[in-house]
């Protein structure tokens, strides 16, 4: 049997407001990002056997996407957490909630009209992991010292990438074009046109990273995430957490979007006393 050990920290960047949020329920327990960040550290008494976390990127302005990002990751992990059903099914079943849930805030507010989300929800516990998201937030595991994608990007990042390696655009216009971060679905309130979500679980293994983040942590190239978890992978999440957005604020860009990351350690159950 597995268990669960979790944390997450988050950083404004060079905005003047954050619409980054994530929250984590851990057999019943609540908590979310702040400012500062959530810290949990290793350990017997932290460990939980089924964990659901969601972390939203919200959009639309101060007012909108920080409400945006609230009212996606509340929605998600109500619906969740109170449907009987199968994981994957009910991880679909609360996006679509968390959409209509924005539909009809907009239409009693009109003034909110352009807000909208990210979103990336993954489900931890004996079936393994199973996802659902839309957007581009990151979904990454880090096993045995590599790390993988997930899920699917949802911005225009890969098609330009497509295009680079055509032969129909250099690397350099791929990287620098304004149009990269663009989104091709969303949760808006509309019709999303692209959602990602896993089929079947993923079997974990002990010593397992699992990392969401938002679209921030791209000021690090992939090789130094990489890094990053494996110089404190040994030392648990709270330190995998801390040290991606102390890497993330090292960089000192200009420009630095909101970064928030949820890091998931897999843990033998059986050790923990």
């Amino acid at each position: 049997m597995h268990a669960f050990s979790y944390a997450s920290r988050t950083t404004q960047g060079a905005r003047h407001y954050q619409e980054d949020m994530a929250k984590i329920w851990a057999d019943g327990r609540v908590s979310a990002t702040s400012t500062k960040g959530l810290s949990v550290s290793d350990g017997h008494k932290n460990a939980a056997s089924q964990v659901v976390a969601v972390l939203a990127d919200g959009m639309g302005g101060h007012a909108g996407g920080d409400l945006a990002s609230q009212m996606v990751c509340d929605t998600f992990l109500d619906v969740f957490t109170k449907n009987n059903g199968g994981v994957s099914e009910c991880l679909l079943q609360a996006l679509n909630d968390s959409n209509e849930a924005l539909a009809k805030r907009v239409k009693s507010e009109p003034m909110l009209s352009g807000m909208g989300s990210t979103l990336v929800g993954v489900s931890f516990g004996t079936h393994g992991l199973h996802w659902v998201s839309v957007g581009d937030s990151l979904l990454l595991l880090f096993r045995r010292g590599e790390i993988a994608h997930l899920n699917e990007d949802h911005s225009l990042a890969p098609e330009l990438d497509r295009l680079a390696a055509a032969g129909k655009i250099t690397v350099e216009e791929a990287r620098q074009d304004p149009r990269r971060h663009m989104l091709r679905s969303a949760v808006t309130g509309d019709d999303m046109e692209l959602i990602d979500r896993s089929r079947k679980a993923l079997e974990l293994e002990v010593d397992d990273y699992v990392i969401l983040a938002s679209d921030g942590l791209h000021t690090l190239e992939e090789n130094e995430v990489q890094r990053v978890i494996s110089a404190y992978s040994n030392d648990g999440t709270d330190a995998v957490a801390g040290a991606l957005i102390r890497a993330v604020e090292a960089m000192r860009d200009p420009h630095q979007d909101n970064a928030t990351v949820v890091v998931v350690r897999v843990m033998d159950e059986g050790k923990l006393s």
